[in-house]
């Protein structure tokens, strides 16, 4: 029962009910006069929300309006986000998000989440303690590469918190376990450097020894305040995402989503496909526009999902290949460095992608180097003559970075391809046919390894578990699906699939060890007990 009485009360987003308090409560907790008269069901307030909501103007408003909600009423906006899903979750993420944190400090109303600077050296584990919940999952950015924007500084706080919601919303971890960090060292972007609205460290980004030194900091003091707690690598640059991944991995329970999130979903995405082409994974050849960390880490996961099925390491990589900003990346060409290295292939240089597409043949692309409208209708037209279900993957986000709208992707390819989207698309009409193009979102992965990682209180988070993730997604879509061109479920079954790869989650982290003691005997009904569902 809530210590908490009259205004107190009403302002605590996690305890406030508004007008849904009862009259027995409006005396209890000295509410009485503080609201109007009329008592409300969630229902009818959640009804009252959309009717504004859908009155506003675009989509920006909309993001501000549910963020403002999500100040004041946890459990009614998260209501809403579950009942609504297909149309709430563009709204508070990808690929509206993107658009809120380009305008943060316009649209900045009240804090949320907290804000470590470089300013904080030496006293963060003082400056967490201030933070009043408990917290089992951290969501972290240095604002340095968010979405398809490059950096943003602190207004990357908009991606912590839009993860987190999801987190609750999809797969049910309790909104008080949540906190969303901004790790603020500068931002190197002149415009918001010039901005007076800008709301974070007016200087260059720290690097160097000074960065790692506070990163260091960071996860020290975390571990050390919230004991057992998940930390989420987000929108970090390369440079440091695979850097830090590695450091952190094998000690501590850390993800990057943008490496194993999004290689997780893809690797998915290409099982349903397959499930259409009638092909298997080890035939495949995957040619990625990008070789960054989502590149990479795709085809890292595709790899291992290719030995599994008997290839050896040496062939499977061969079956995966890079263009970057210079062309085909391939041995002997200067300047390649990192995750790279390993798929720089024997092979002539290539100029351009189109070019790279006629040489190799894939029979796959993957789109995720945020250039908009890469995947030209000559690339689709050369995929269509190349194979007779081509697989096309544009997931960069927010929807100005799509390689190629789902209308393209089916015109180009007269409704031949096999197609996942990281923005979301509208239902395209084609030669009699109705294609549904689903995204491949992390939303479908995280929220689940999340779910699985806290509720088995693993020590870590591995590639296993992410593998076990792809699979268990994949099996989540069904015949209908299929039939409509969908390589993902529908949305609204989101809990349902959080619950079923949080399960397979945990099973690898009982089964290797990671977590402590024997597996609950009904693994799946232990999971779903431990999901939060906002009610009042």
């Amino acid at each position: 029962m809530t210590l908490l009485h009259g205004m107190t009360l009403l302002r605590d987003p996690l305890l406030n009910k508004g007008t849904a308090f009862s009259d027995a409560e409006r005396d209890r907790f000295g509410l009485r006069g503080l609201l109007p008269p009329c008592v409300l069901t969630m229902q009818e307030q959640a009804d009252r929300v959309l009717i504004n909501l859908r009155n506003l103007p675009g989509d920006l408003e909309k993001y501000v309006a549910l963020n403002a909600l999500h100040d004041r009423n946890e459990a009614l906006f998260f209501r809403i986000v579950c009942d609504h899903i297909d149309e709430i979750q563009p709204l508070i993420y990808t690929p509206t998000v993107g658009l809120a944190c380009q305008k943060f400090g316009l649209i900045f109303q009240r804090p949320r989440g907290m804000f470590i600077s470089a300013n904080e050296r030496g006293r963060i584990a003082e400056v967490l303690k201030n933070w009043p919940y408990r917290a089992k999952l951290i969501v972290v950015t240095d604002g340095e590469r968010i979405l398809g924007l490059g950096d943003l500084g602190a207004n990357g706080m908009g991606i912590p918190v839009g993860k987190l919601s999801l987190y609750s919303a999809c797969a049910g971890i309790h909104p008080e376990l949540c906190l969303p960090i901004v790790l603020d060292v500068g931002t190197n972007n002149e415009e918001l450097l010039a901005d007076p609205y800008y709301l974070g460290l007016r200087q260059k980004r720290l690097t160097g020894a000074a960065y790692d030194e506070l990163v260091d900091e960071f996860m020290t003091a975390a571990r050390e305040t919230f004991p057992g707690v998940l930390i989420q690598f987000e929108d970090f640059a390369n440079h440091s995402a695979f850097r830090l991944l590695d450091k952190y991995r094998g000690s501590a329970c850390v993800f990057n989503d943008d490496i194993q999130g999004t290689a997780a979903v893809a690797l998915a995405g290409l099982f349903s496909a397959l499930r259409i082409s009638g092909g298997k994974l080890k035939d495949q050849k995957l040619l990625f526009l990008g070789a960054g960390e989502a590149a990479t880490g795709i085809a890292d996961l595709v790899v291992s999902a290719m030995m599994a099925e008997g290839l050896s390491e040496a062939d499977a990589l061969r079956r995966n290949w890079l263009v970057d900003s210079r062309g085909l990346v391939v041995r002997g060409r200067s300047g390649l460095s990192g995750h790279k290295l390993r798929y720089a292939h024997d092979h002539a240089g290539v100029a351009d992608f189109a070019a790279a597409i006629r040489t190799l043949k894939p029979t796959a692309i993957i789109g995720v180097a945020a250039v908009g409208g890469a995947f030209t209708p000559e690339v689709l037209r050369t995929m269509a003559d190349l194979n007779e279900r081509p697989i096309v993957f544009a997931l960069s986000n927010p929807t100005s970075k799509a390689e190629c709208s789902a209308q393209d992707a089916y015109r180009y390819t007269d409704g031949r391809a096999l197609f996942a989207c990281g923005s979301p698309f509208d239902p395209v009409k084609l030669g009699g046919r109705t294609f549904v193009p689903r995204q491949g979102n992390n939303s479908y992965i995280f929220p689940g390894v999340g779910l699985g990682a806290i509720a088995s209180e693993s020590r870590l988070v591995t590639d296993e578990m992410f593998m076990a993730a792809a699979h268990a997604l994949a099996d989540c879509v069904n015949p209908d699906d299929i039939d409509q061109g969908s390589l993902y479920p529908a949305l609204p079954r989101i809990r349902e699939v959080s619950a079923r790869i949080a399960t397979a989650v945990a099973n690898v982290a009982y089964q290797n060890g990671l977590a402590d003691g024997p597996p609950p005997n009904d693994l799946s009904g232990f999971i779903e007990q431990q999901m939060y569902e906002p009610r009042y």
